[in-house]
């Protein structure tokens, strides 16, 4: 990997950005992540089962041939604590999707996420031919659209989820999922300049 920034109060974490070696990590984050905030929506015997594996082939994918997008690990003494990836420029109107992120359990509310939008957001504005910005958080998860919504994020659009990998038997029932959208990534690109000005989940 290499160094894309460093952003932490106590200088201690580390953005790089991702590479094929580290596919694996985030497969498991990743897998993690879905099995604490994505059940219910999910269904257990696809969360239940090899979903490491699941993910792992898909960010082999994604990182060995990267198209119009940009990801992003935080790293905190050598342990992986979070990612972003984003597509630039995934809807005509929205602009670019945020289509993953998500922190180690143990390392939520302390600006990992923060610094990862932000950055991200950064990269919007450098690398994207439209100006804003957007992500689908579930419907039941409420800790994360507040976490959106204090980064000034707003609810633009109801939507069904989409099943992961196109299975439908992957998802439990019908589940909701809200678009959030930053007409002006911008915003969100300013949103770890100030110390202390870190949302998080309440």
């Amino acid at each position: 990997m290499s160094a894309a920034t460093s952003s932490d109060q106590g200088g201690a974490l580390r953005l790089c950005l991702a590479d094929v070696d580290v596919a694996g990590q985030i497969a498991l984050l990743h897998a993690d992540s879905w099995r604490r905030h994505y059940r219910g929506a999910y269904a257990d015997s696809f969360l239940d089962g090899d979903v490491v594996a699941d993910r792992r082939a898909v960010w082999t994918a994604r990182l060995a041939t990267p198209t119009r997008s940009h990801t992003v690990v935080a790293e905190d003494d050598d342990r992986l604590v979070g990612f972003i990836h984003v597509v630039f420029d995934q809807d005509p109107r929205w602009g670019s999707l945020v289509d993953n992120l998500h922190v180690a359990h143990d390392r939520q509310r302390n600006g990992v996420g923060t610094a990862l939008l932000a950055h991200a957001a950064r990269a919007v504005v450098e690398h994207a031919r439209a100006g804003g910005m957007y992500l689908w958080v579930l419907e039941q998860n409420t800790a994360a659209q507040r976490f959106y919504r204090a980064c000034e994020a707003r609810h633009v659009e109801t939507a069904r989820v989409s099943p992961p990998g196109g299975d439908p038997s992957r998802l439990n029932g019908s589940p909701r999922r809200f678009r959030m959208a930053w007409p002006d990534a911008t915003v969100a690109g300013n949103l770890d300049t100030e110390l202390g000005r870190r949302p998080q989940p309440r």
